[in-house]
């Protein structure tokens, strides 16, 4: 005889296509990851997605796959190079890149703890070379975004717009991921300033023509 309890439980978890509950379960382990990280288990997977354990290896072949699918989808860089593509072109260089740089030193933030799991599951083992295709083709696509946003002032530059955004996305990953990392203190105006000007005191220009940069 069905209890009510179990009654209840097959009530809200209707039959879904396998891709269907693949997405439903990845949607259901995306918090947990914020909050349990990598180590999380297939109960509390299962409990989170109204389902019995059982029902994840009918569509993922053990935890882990459904891990790393949760963190590629978690480590989506869509949003990111919405926003970047978004910002106003008629700005000047300086103004552009601290708004990038403030949108990227976000997402890595953000997204520090993912990003270590993803390098324990998919990089250190081997064993998911299409996730490391996807995490490779995310970064090439957030460099491609930045030398957009860079081209228009390429003539300014002493180093190629594709250089200089590989140089801004390394500021800002060693300032999110790095053990002498800051980034309430090195914010994006910050990391900019140190790529456009460097660190040693320039003289004044005399010349009464403004930096624009």
């Amino acid at each position: 005889m069905t209890s009510p309890s179990e009654g209840v439980r097959r009530r809200r978890v209707p039959a879904l296509a396998p891709d269907e509950r693949r997405a439903a379960l990845i949607a259901a382990t995306v918090p947990l990851l914020h909050e349990c990280g990598i180590e999380v288990s297939t109960r509390q997977i299962a409990r989170a997605a109204g389902v019995a354990e059982g029902t994840i290896f009918g569509v993922f072949p053990d935890k882990t796959s459904l891990v790393v699918a949760a963190l590629l989808h978690a480590l989506d860089p869509q949003p990111t190079l919405d926003a970047i593509a978004a910002i106003d072109p008629a700005a000047g260089l300086r103004e552009r890149l601290a708004r990038a740089a403030t949108l990227i030193n976000t997402r890595f933030t953000e997204s520090a703890h993912l990003m270590a799991g993803a390098r324990k599951l998919v990089f250190a083992t081997g064993g998911h070379p299409e996730a490391a295709a996807r995490m490779a083709e995310s970064r090439d696509r957030l460099t491609e975004v930045l030398t957009d946003l860079i081209a228009p002032d390429a003539g300014r530059l002493r180093r190629p717009p594709a250089t200089v955004a590989r140089l801004l996305l390394l500021f800002c990953g060693a300032n999110s991921f790095g053990p002498f990392g800051d980034p309430a203190r090195f914010d994006g105006d910050e990391l900019v300033s140190l790529l456009l000007d460097g660190l040693i005191v320039r003289p004044t220009p005399t010349t009464g023509v403004p930096d624009r940069c």
